[in-house]
């Protein structure tokens, strides 16, 4: 009964609080319309409470709209409600014809993992373009209040009553206050405005007692509990590429992006994997626009590209995986492609004016890259004549360029609760009993930084692909903030977990199913007039079994 009166009082304060100021009042607030903000707002509407929406840009949908239509998912089979109806809807999309435009559908071949058999119900691959008109679809019909283009105000603390979070306030002063909160950002900006507790770069292997956290300059393979971390083999340079700005002389200084490491391997810092643009390409020469040499241009940047060729590289750096209507999903392969390796460290804390600068940087580092790559003389022939078959797509992004707005935001900030998701959990060494979702990605880091190796030669560090053995559970205790730090906020994007557990649970169908969840766990606390942390596990199952998510 005390939580109860509690939860009361807390939720009539908020009514009272907002009431009297004339803002925008709502059951659930949702800051951040990635595909987890949308995911959760399709959820609570569907439940019958009030949502407002809240994205700070002009489009929803994060990297699922942004170019990552090559879903990574590891299990297929824990896919389930509300993600389970994106990807069939992007099937039945593609099943009328009149949708492919630029190829026949006979023509189109997707690959790996993503492969869609003629059984399925689903598919996994697509255009950022339908995946925007079908998020638009889901919500349209919906009693869902969407708000494009306001920022949270990040110099001011969120309004709250104790634990409780009362109202936000963006940059233009408007205000939305509600009952429920939740934070669907990638960058967690509405958990730190909230003064919950969290964490930036690599824990220290012994923290948790992993093995696969932490620098890894020195150890490049090793094998444990059947797990194969392959730092060093996978997306590295060839053997010899001099790191000096005048090869062979190291009074010349290092190449820009370089690093010298003191620290030993398993030690942690607040270093984050890199950031990259997930490219849609094509070659179809109706709808390609060609790579343009940006007017900042700095040949230096690419002179370990060069200098990798040129020591016996010789192939194209990229994966290239196709799309529907001749494009692809062109993601980072190998030692220097499209990752924009240490140069994104200070994303996560910066402000805005600083985030779109380091936005910028990338893009016009990616353009150079592919500019040098199609037409520069100091790369091979034959590599040269097949990138300058591709290009952007005119018809997917409002950028005269064709490229996108939206970067590829691996890791930033990380939650800290009272579950924190490790390498033992993704390995089924330890298994949480509170599921809310399930991972079934491997743990996967892209490079952290570029440094001289024991030989004095380049090398990128902190890749890791390790395989898990099995799908597992996501606690609910990983994505429900501390209570004494913010009792009605849900963090599906940011969750609490290690570096290298985040590697596995960062996956755009994984955001959709925790945002769902957290949404589901937000109408419960409503109806209960509870904390978000004193819900009774049971009541959470059951709800999220009755909307057809996968628990186990």
């Amino acid at each position: 009964m005390k939580t109860n009166l509690i939860s009361v009082i807390f939720f009539t304060g908020i009514l009272f609080s907002c009431a009297t100021k004339k803002t925008n009042m709502t059951d659930v607030v949702i800051y951040g319309g990635t595909s987890a903000g949308v995911s959760a707002a399709i959820e609570t509407a569907r439940l019958g409470k009030s949502v407002i929406l809240i994205e700070p840009t002009n489009r929803l949908g994060g990297l699922t709209t942004g170019g990552l239509g090559q879903t990574d998912i590891g299990n297929k089979q824990v896919i389930g409600g509300i993600a389970r109806e994106f990807y069939q809807n992007i099937r039945e999309h593609y099943q009328d014809s009149t949708n492919w435009v630029w190829q026949n559908r006979s023509e189109y071949k997707d690959g790996g993992q993503t492969t869609t058999a003629s059984h399925e119900d689903a598919m996994w691959t697509f255009e950022p373009s339908v995946a925007l008109e079908i998020f638009h679809d889901m919500t349209h019909d919906l009693d869902i209040k969407i708000i494009y283009k306001q920022r949270l105000d990040r110099n001011l603390d969120v309004q709250k009553n104790g634990a409780a979070i009362e109202c936000i306030t963006m940059e233009s002063g408007e205000k939305y206050c509600g009952k429920m909160f939740i934070d669907a950002t990638y960058e967690g900006d509405l958990l730190a405005a909230a003064g919950v507790t969290y964490t930036i770069g690599r824990e220290a292997n012994a923290q948790y007692g992993e093995s696969l956290n932490g620098i890894q300059a020195n150890d490049t393979s090793r094998t444990l509990t059947g797990v194969l971390s392959r730092n060093g083999i996978n997306h590295n340079f060839v053997a010899g590429v001099d790191p000096y700005t005048r090869a062979g002389d190291p009074s010349s200084g290092l190449l820009s992006g370089i690093n010298t490491i003191e620290d030993e391997d398993g030690s942690g810092d607040n270093k984050i994997q890199s950031y990259c643009f997930r490219m849609c390409l094509t070659d179809h020469p109706e709808n390609r626009i060609p790579f343009k040499k940006p007017a900042n241009y700095n040949e230096q940047d690419y002179e370990l590209l060069f200098r990798n060729y040129e020591a016996g590289y010789a192939r194209i750096p990229w994966i290239n995986s196709q799309m529907p209507n001749r494009k692809t999903d062109s993601n980072n392969r190998d030692g220097f492609s499209t990752d924009f390796i240490g140069q994104n460290y200070a994303y996560p804390e910066a402000s805005y004016a600083e985030r779109e600068h380091i936005v910028t940087k990338h893009r016009d580092y990616q353009q150079g890259l592919m500019w040098s790559l199609a037409n520069h003389p100091r790369i091979p022939e034959d590599i040269r004549k097949e990138v300058s078959r591709w290009g952007t797509s005119k018809d997917e992004f409002e950028r005269e360029d064709g490229w996108q707005q939206q970067l590829y935001i691996r890791e930033a900030r990380r939650m800290i609760a009272d579950v924190v998701m490790n390498q033992k959990h993704c390995e089924g060494i330890e298994k949480v009993q509170d599921a809310v979702g399930m991972a079934a990605y491997g743990m996967d880091s892209h490079h952290i930084q570029r440094y001289i190796n024991a030989k004095g030669h380049a090398s990128n560090e902190g890749n890791v692909e390790a395989h898990v053995k099995a799908p597992f559970p996501i606690s609910y205790r990983s994505i429900v903030p501390k209570k004494e730090e913010a009792s009605n906020l849900l963090v599906p994007v940011c969750l609490s977990a290690t570096h290298i557990a985040f590697g596995s649970i960062r996956m755009e169908p994984v955001f959709m199913v925790l945002g769902q969840s957290a949404a589901i766990i937000a109408s419960l606390a409503i109806e209960e007039n509870k904390a978000v942390q004193d819900l009774t596990y049971d009541k959470i199952k059951s709800k999220l079994l009755d909307k057809k998510q996968v628990l186990e």
